[in-house]
């Protein structure tokens, strides 16, 4: 089992995107949606920053259930929603199932990402290949937690650009599993950080996924 954590830098829950009962990663984090070392069972952790003026809380946790292709995602009836509009909600804005081929090619359909003109935001999704779907997952957003100090090597990433995952043993990540379990509900605890950009009202997402 691996535990793979990285800072985040910003977040508008589209990577990952934790609507709609699902917390999918299926772009940004390329090195780790095609890692080698991902297995299904393995763990997520996104960590807070000094760019979000959140450094070494917890962001997200999420379990891996599933590995699929672009296609595959795209394709599947369970994520349909989670197919960008733009002119949408929030939720429906920053969807991520914006990849898929087209006679050979990966098309792009508009989404967070389009506007690049070089193309790099593109390029460094799909060179990630896969999509990760957790079904089990806590997103905490803008009310992300403080680790208790006994866990604190969790936000241990060395390089603020790194992803860490080969120190940690089994017993390490359990315990942090296990800690989770013991004090939070899986699923949303709050918005996207950078939501409070948009000056709307809090806990949209509450108030969206009662709705659905």
């Amino acid at each position: 089992m691996h535990c793979f954590r990285y800072r985040m830098d910003h977040d508008y829950g589209f990577a990952p995107n934790p609507f709609w009962g699902t917390l999918t990663l299926a772009t940004c984090k390329a090195q780790i949606r095609k890692s080698r070392s991902l297995a299904v069972g393995d763990w997520i952790v996104g960590l807070g920053s000094k760019a979000m003026g959140n450094e070494d809380t917890v962001v997200y946790v999420a379990c891996v259930d599933e590995i699929i292709s672009f296609d595959n995602y795209w394709k599947d009836p369970r994520f349909q929603v989670k197919k960008a509009n733009t002119n949408g909600t929030l939720m429906q804005m920053y969807g991520d199932n914006v990849y898929h081929t087209v006679k050979g090619k990966v098309v792009q359909e508009h989404c967070a990402h389009s506007n690049d003109a070089n193309g790099k935001h593109k390029r460094s999704d799909i060179s990630g290949h896969n999509v990760l779907v957790c079904n089990k997952f806590y997103y905490f957003g803008d009310h992300s937690i403080q680790l208790p100090r006994e866990l604190e090597y969790i936000a241990d990433t060395g390089n603020p650009r790194a992803t860490k995952y080969k120190d940690l043993d089994d017993a390490k990540i359990q315990a942090f599993v296990d800690w989770l379990a013991a004090n939070y509900e899986t699923g949303i605890h709050g918005d996207p950080c950078n939501w409070k950009e948009f000056k709307r009202d809090k806990y949209e997402v509450y108030e969206d996924e009662e709705d659905k």
